[in-house]
Order: C-alpha cells, then structure tokens, then sequence
C-alpha cells in the first residue's frame, strides 16, 4: 500500500513554493500519495506565537541567500516578492474551495498563484491582479472569488488550520509521514527516506 504524505502549504511561504515545486517528483519517485493540506500560515503563527523569518532582519538576509541556494539546487525559478508580505486568506481560501469542489483544478491554481508571487513578483495584494492572475491561469475568476466567500469553505479552512496546530504545525511547508512532522523545503532528503522505506 503507498504512503501518505500530509504536505501542508500557503502560497505566502516562498519555502512552499520552492517544495510545491519538488512534492510531484517526489511523490512520483516513491510511489506514494500526496495529500495536499491547504492552510492559513497567518492563523498557524497567531496560535503558536511564531513569526516571518522574514520579520527578522538577520535571518530574512540569510534566508534571501539559502531560498536561492534551493531554487538553483532544484531547477527552479526564484526571486523574493517585492509585495512580501502578501495576505494570503482568500488565496488560501480559493485554493481549498477548489480542492472541495474541483480537487483536479488544485494543482494548476497552486501553480499559478505560486509563480506570479515568487518567480514573476506580482503584488498578490491587489484583487484585480490575483483576477487576472487567474484569468490567464484559464480559471473564472468571479467562480474563484465565490468559492472565497462560501461559508462551508471558510470553517473549512479554519477547521484545517486548527488541525494543523494540534498536529504541532508552526510553519510552512510542514509534511507528515505517518505521525512523523518534517518542517521546511531543506528536508525533503528525510520526508524521501520516510516515504522510501
């Protein structure tokens, strides 16, 4: 039976985007099950007391440094937001809309959000560029902004989110393998050995 990998994600976290990048090979390489957790990062940091690495001045320089470092390592393209920080509720609200209603449309909307944010620096703050974001992206941008405002999906939301924290999630990407939590696109070498043996 394949293995379940838990790849919990907001497209806020340029860590994310650089793992996003990475779970479809590794999922493929190891055979096992993605199930992608779409969560609110800003509602983790509230509940946990954590913060932006990118808050702290020495370490937002360091990690500018160690996010190109993996971009290059995986073959992938990065550059750091010019918008950052970008208020990712109703991305991440859309993005788990789509998962209940279209789970099949999750992967091109994931795509899509996290290249305009972290490759092509569009300020995502801005309602009309994320609707022409998803215009181009060949989704319906109206149908996209209602699923934002379905009810069902907002307790969704809160509801993962708080499973997140109760699993002892504190950032993004967090992966489980079994009861076994991995923090961060510098660990995916163990969530492979996990997924592996």
């Amino acid at each position: 039976m394949a293995k379940q990998l838990d790849f919990y994600f907001d497209v806020g976290s340029p860590a994310a985007y650089l793992a996003w990048t990475q779970v479809p090979k590794l999922a493929q390489a190891t055979g096992a099950t993605v199930n992608y957790r779409p969560f609110l990062l800003g509602g983790v940091f509230q509940a946990t007391g954590n913060r932006s690495p990118m808050e702290v001045p020495a370490k937002s320089r360091w990690m500018d440094v160690d996010l190109q470092r993996h971009a290059q390592r995986y073959g992938v393209p990065f550059r750091h937001n010019p918008h950052f920080p970008i208020n990712t509720l109703a991305l991440m609200r859309a993005a788990l809309g789509l998962q209940m209603r279209q789970p099949d449309r999750l992967p091109a909307f994931g795509d899509a959000i996290y290249r305009a944010i972290w490759v092509d620096g569009r300020d995502m703050n801005d309602p009309a560029e994320v609707g022409r974001v998803l215009h181009e992206a060949g989704f319906d941008p109206q149908a996209v902004l209602a699923l934002t405002q379905d009810p069902e999906v907002k307790d969704r939301l809160k509801t993962v989110t708080q499973e997140a924290v109760a699993r002892g999630v504190f950032g993004a990407p967090t992966f489980f393998v079994g009861d076994q939590m991995y923090w961060g696109q510098d660990r995916m070498d163990f969530v492979r050995d996990a997924l592996s043996t």
